[in-house]
């Protein structure tokens, strides 16, 4: 039995008659003599919609009735999408992450897949052409409903894939991965083939095509991923082991809403470093573009999103609360800019390049990896920073 797993997002599901167009794209395929596994993501923005109205009802969120809530988006899209293949001929039946039994750690709303039984989907597969299965939702152990984080629908579909030892498609509104978001710069070019390492760089530094964990565990397992476009049959692109064309800098990421946290005059103790960030870890904060300065005392500074500022400003009020003589400052209104390429690995001159088209721009901080530089400037410059390393690196 032939088996290919395919995840369609929000937008290829928004509405009846998408996803009727959806329903259609699987009988082409149904009729290929192949059996399909179907993982849909909620319609359109109802995720969004949801969240926004958990708040208007309640002051404090608790996160077990938050995903309570997300995981109905998801079910409506399966059962929906369910009706419209039976109407066609295509026999098919959805499935809840109870009923397929998606099995997760218990961390609400950013729970991690820990095993995944496929016996009972494989049942089904030889009664029905296609089986649908709610995207972004496990189960405990306990029988209590986990989300898996914004765009978990990914890492649903590759994990499925991984356990059927299956292919995976991941279907959107967007023809395939590009060199830099289309929306910031509509000449950027489509990525035949990136390989996991760049695209996991990518994600986690603000690409919104593949969520992290789903490339994570297609590189474990090596899936290949393909990614293409829901409404057209243009090729897309592919994940993989190995990038063929090998370019230098394969593409650019961008990441809004970063705040830079700075630490002046701290005593010099290395030993407060480590926790200050033990700290913050336990907390559950990402930080991120660290530099730690030792002179006459100790300046630390690092990078956190936005909308986490009072949790740090929490963390660091607690570990700090017996020190004095030192400076803590927030400022917010920056982006994160980052090249990537898996030939940065062999090639010299590539932070070269970087610095000189950016010399006109102020940068706060640099972190860098084997492939891959990172930068933060203002807000107000972004534009101008992305052409300028788009053209450079002819992204």
């Amino acid at each position: 039995m032939k088996i290919i797993v395919q995840k369609y997002g929000g937008s290829s599901v928004a509405d009846a008659d998408k996803i009727k167009g959806v329903a259609k794209r699987i009988a082409k395929k149904c009729k290929e003599k192949v059996k399909l596994v179907v993982v849909v993501s909620a319609m359109g923005k109802t995720t969004d919609n949801l969240i926004k109205l958990s708040k208007e009802v309640a002051k404090k969120i608790i996160l077990r009735e938050l995903d309570m809530l997300l995981t109905t988006g998801e079910q409506v899209s399966a059962s929906l999408l369910a009706m419209a293949l039976n109407d066609i001929g295509i026999k098919s039946k959805s499935l809840n992450a109870f009923q397929a039994e998606i099995m997760t750690t218990g961390d609400y709303t950013q729970a991690r897949i820990k095993n995944l039984k496929t016996k009972k989907i494989k049942k089904l597969l030889e009664e029905n052409d296609a089986i649908i299965v709610t995207g972004f939702q496990g189960i405990t152990e306990e029988g209590e409903i986990t989300t898996l984080g914004r765009g978990g629908s990914d890492t649903s579909a590759v994990a499925l894939a991984a356990a059927l030892d299956a292919k995976c498609e991941i279907y959107s509104d967007v023809a395939g991965i590009y060199t830099t978001d289309p929306r910031i710069h509509p000449q950027a070019k489509k990525i035949k083939t990136i390989t996991y390492d760049e695209m996991l760089e990518m994600s986690s530094l603000g690409a919104k095509v593949l969520h992290s964990r789903s490339v994570e565990i297609a590189k474990k397992f090596g899936i290949t991923i393909y990614c293409g476009s829901t409404f057209s049959d243009e090729e897309g692109s592919y994940v993989m082991k190995k990038n063929i064309e090998e370019p230098v800098v394969t593409g650019l990421s961008v990441m809004d809403n970063q705040t830079q946290v700075t630490l002046s005059n701290l005593s010099l103790d290395y030993n407060l470093v480590q926790k200050i960030f033990n700290r913050v870890a336990k907390e559950g904060l990402n930080i991120d573009m660290i530099s730690v300065i030792s002179n006459e005392g100790l300046n630390i500074s690092f990078t956190i999103v936005e909308e986490k500022k009072s949790h740090v400003e929490k963390a660091l009020s607690q570990i700090l609360k017996d020190m004095k003589g030192f400076n803590i400052s927030y400022h917010s209104g920056f982006t994160k800019i980052s090249i990537v390429g898996i030939g940065m690995k062999s090639s010299s001159g590539v932070a070269s390049k970087f610095f000189k088209s950016l010399e006109s721009i102020p940068i706060k901080l640099v972190t860098t990896s084997e492939i891959k530089i990172s930068c933060l400037v203002e807000e107000k410059y972004k534009d101008k920073a992305v052409k300028a390393l788009v053209n450079t690196f002819e992204l």
